[in-house]
């Protein structure tokens, strides 16, 4: 009688890496690789009560495997859901009769009413704190006939301002959401704050519409009105409506907005702005993947100015950004340059040097964390000086670079360690039962692999001498990491036919006798083999796709 499959069986198997096919296989290939795994685990073709219990397993969880992938209804079903998507019931069934694209648009359809309601429970907090510091007691010293005041010894370093602001969000239905935010700020003594709510409304899939009531102490009550609208599928327009109320009686406000994409990665802004400060702006902007740049003009009371500015995005795994720009306008001219970089996997960390005229020397550094933004502005000096000029440069470098090596790194290891002995610790007994299946499936591959051997032998085709899956250590720095790898020639050489060997673009923990001898950790396939009687070597990540015979593979034995 066959083995029945447990869910959780089920569950943790992908069928494309089990029929070792690509993911767009054709029914053909489906079908071809069906029954070459068929003739391995038929359980007519073992004796042996143990091998014949096995043979029965893994020839069901091929054959589940084939009905799924090669109906292209249920194929379709398992390629967005898995195998719990053919187990659904009641309206969450997508009909089986329906065509793969009509079903992926149910899928679609569900996937939005579930975020819909995620979007019910969510405030999507944002937060921001910005604290000035005055630092300019450190280069902008008194003349020597006020040493002798007492405690002029010591540079004095002083926060003169800071700010605090917060907001949340409350969807209310799947097309209004309540804003409510507040800010308080304070500088050389003096302070206030300022609360505020807004109510958003989705008019349809081109609009929205805001209205906004705000009140503070310092200032009075605020009403605004915000709009926005696609024009066309490449132009939209924001209008921004605003009464302030104050002792001085109304001051309105009134800001407009037109933008257009002018390719793939530009866009262009016209920004018009009456009332406070009048302006009008226009601006270009192009952020493509390797960098962002924008140039701007603006004509307004009292500022007017030209801004041109560049950021370079490195290619790297912690998103290292430098940037630079000029500004110059009636208020003098300012020169920025800086960089960014990711510390861990929600945290960004950035500062930029800031050297103008009349402004003086300032350094600007800032951490966001997550949705939390914190800015630190240090005004150095008012001064152009070359001193702080170059500390305001290097000392950052100096302290990120000692805080990445000391802090940071050993933090991200320590992090990283626990992660994945968390998983290790979730997958403990699944492993386990992956290696027995691994060990059972080899030892039913043992018949066919010798048969394989000796019809490749006779034509000096390919023979696989020996194969290694797992975690291989070759960088010296990481000596004292653990090897940790399984021999997988077995089953290799039983993916043999007609001297190739084909492995799809997948993960190889889901072969025939393969399992993951390290979970959450990087894997590769070293292969040592032998074609026309020449020896040949390749080693592929895990994910990799593999072809062999290869002439590049091929070990020069010249030397």
């Amino acid at each position: 009688m066959a083995t029945a499959l447990s869910e959780e069986e089920l569950d943790n198997e992908d069928y494309y890496s089990l029929l070792n096919v690509r993911r767009e296989a054709s029914s053909e290939e489906l079908k071809a690789a069906y029954r070459r795994l068929c003739m391995l685990y038929h359980p007519d073709k073992h004796r042996d009560p143990e091998l014949k219990s096995q043979a029965e397993r893994l020839f069901n969880l091929v054959h589940q495997a084939y009905e799924v992938l090669s109906d292209p209804q249920t194929r379709a079903i398992y390629d967005i859901y898995g195998q719990r998507g053919l187990e659904m019931e009641g309206w969450e069934v997508v009909e089986r009769r329906r065509t793969p694209a009509e079903i992926r648009e149910e899928y679609e359809r569900l996937q939005r009413e579930r975020e819909e309601r995620r979007l019910q429970q969510r405030t999507n907090p944002k937060g921001t704190i910005s604290v000035g510091v005055d630092a300019t007691d450190l280069f902008d010293r008194y003349d020597e006939e006020y040493e002798d005041v007492s405690g002029s010894g010591f540079p004095q370093i002083e926060i003169n301002k800071m700010h605090i602001s917060q907001s949340i969000e409350a969807p209310l239905t799947a097309t209004d959401t309540a804003i409510l935010s507040g800010s308080l700020s304070t500088q050389n003594g003096n302070g206030g704050g300022s609360i505020n709510f807004a109510l958003r409304r989705v008019t349809s899939a081109k609009g929205w519409g805001e209205l906004e009531f705000g009140a503070g102490d310092l200032q009075g009550p605020l009403f605004g009105l915000k709009l926005f609208r696609n024009l066309t599928p490449r132009c939209f327009v924001t209008t921004n409506c605003a009464l302030q109320f104050s002792s001085r009686g109304i001051r309105p406000g009134l800001t407009t907005v037109l933008a257009r994409n002018l390719d793939k990665n530009t866009v262009g802004y016209l920004q018009w702005r009456w009332g406070i400060q009048s302006a009008m702006n226009t601006s270009i902007v192009r952020d493509t993947k390797t960098s962002h740049f924008t140039v701007a003009l603006q004509l307004g009371i009292p500022h007017s100015f030209a801004l041109i500015s560049y950021q370079h995005k490195f290619q790297d795994d912690d998103q290292t950004r430098v940037k630079g720009s000029l500004k110059a306008g009636f208020f003098g001219t300012v020169v920025e340059y800086g960089a960014e970089r990711k510390i861990s996997r929600h945290s960004v960390l950035g500062a930029v040097v800031s050297i103008g005229v009349p402004q003086g020397v300032s350094l600007k550094v800032k951490l966001n964390r997550a949705s939390q933004t914190y800015f630190f502005p240090i005004h150095l000096t008012d001064q152009l000086l070359p001193s702080a000029v170059f500390y305001a440069t290097v000392g950052p470098l100096v302290v990120y670079f000692a805080m990445h090596r000391l802090i940071i790194k050993p933090y991200l290891r320590a992090q990283k360690e626990k992660e994945l002995e968390k998983q290790r610790e979730s997958a403990a007994s699944d492993i386990l039962q992956k290696q027995q299946e691994a060990e059972a499936a080899v030892r039913l591959m043992q018949e066919s692999v010798r048969r394989i051997i000796e019809a490749e032998e006779s034509k000096m085709g390919l023979i696989i001498v020996n194969a290694w899956y797992g975690k291989f250590v070759n960088d010296k720095s990481k000596k004292n990491e653990k090897v940790k790898v399984i021999d997988v020639t077995v089953p290799l050489q039983c993916l043999v036919k007609d001297s190739k060997l084909i492995l799809t673009e997948a993960s190889k923990a889901g072969l025939p006798g393969f399992y993951d001898p390290c979970v959450g950790e990087e894997k590769n396939l070293k292969v040592l083999y032998q074609f026309r009687g020449v020896l040949h070597q390749v080693m592929v990540l895990d994910s990799e796709a593999l072809r062999i015979p290869k002439q590049s593979h091929r070990i020069d034995t010249d030397g």
